[in-house]
């Protein structure tokens, strides 16, 4: 197995350059943040920076918990990869994360610097202070059922290797809950607003009310009653409002819907 590592300060763009790099390499595999990541997909771990505070998130980076750990480990020697890519802030990191999980001596060392320009590394380091921004890379699809609530963004980065071969990886930008931006919570009664915002923008929605809000420990659940002018089909009528209700929450709020249940209580003639 062949073990390479990007090494860069805290905030200097390396998840960023992740896929990219892994890519130029012909690596599939990459060890982020407590994180293995195959393509688009999540394999194993916690992310750190699901953490409260950045020691933890230190942590949870560096596998000290047993049962992260031994996950970790597990789905390795299962799979087992022919190379791959270990993100971490100091050579001393790596090294460490390497001895954790008892994986073979890093072959090759590229650093931040090597693959950013000063440019990039300074406006990474300014999103990073002034916004608390950090990138995940995999999808916004593959993460927000872990970060229900947190702030997410996605982002489409292009990777050209020749005028032939033209792609973009999506990555996700988060801001952690150890961010020094502080914590942020949603009041209930704004959800709800949003709901009856969104059902109010579909035609043949007459009216809208008791919205229940319940949260699980992946995202919310959303429960309504409505009334519907009479006339219109009610499953394709009910889906199209399903589809905008969590189009509008999950856009204003980055929280993730797991559900809206609908109960059509009346039908109205106008």
């Amino acid at each position: 197995m062949k073990i390479v590592a990007l090494i860069g300060e805290s905030g200097t763009g390396k998840s960023y350059k992740a896929i990219m790099l892994a890519k130029e390499l012909e690596i599939e595999y990459i060890i982020d943040d407590g994180l293995l990541i195959k393509g688009t997909k999540v394999l194993a771990g916690k992310s750190a920076k699901r953490e409260d505070t950045i020691v933890s998130a230190i942590k949870r980076a560096l596998f000290m918990d047993k049962n992260h750990r031994m996950e970790m480990k597990e789905v390795i020697k299962r799979l087992k990869p022919e190379a791959i890519l270990i993100l971490g802030t100091s050579d001393r990191m790596v090294d460490k994360i390497v001895e954790i999980l008892e994986l073979p001596e890093i072959t090759e060392r590229i650093y931040i610097e090597d693959i950013s320009n000063e440019y990039e590394i300074d406006l990474a380091k300014k999103q990073r202070r002034l916004e608390g921004k950090h990138v995940i890379p995999v999808p916004t699809f593959e993460i927000k059922k872990d970060f229900s609530g947190y702030f997410i963004d996605t982002l489409k980065v292009f990777f050209r290797k020749t005028d032939d071969d033209r792609q973009y990886f999506e990555k996700t930008v988060v801001r952690p809950t150890f961010s020094y931006l502080g914590k942020y919570t949603i009041s209930r009664n704004v959800i709800r607003d949003l709901v009856k915002y969104a059902a109010y923008k579909v035609i043949g929605i007459s009216g809208v009310s008791n919205v229940d809000i319940k949260t699980k420990e992946q995202g919310i659940v959303i429960s309504l009653d409505v009334e519907i002018v009479y006339g219109n089909p009610i499953k394709p009528l009910m889906r199209r409002m399903q589809e905008q209700i969590i189009d509008e929450v999950e856009y204003m709020t980055s929280l993730n819907i797991l559900s809206v249940d609908v109960n059509v209580k009346k039908m109205i003639k106008i």
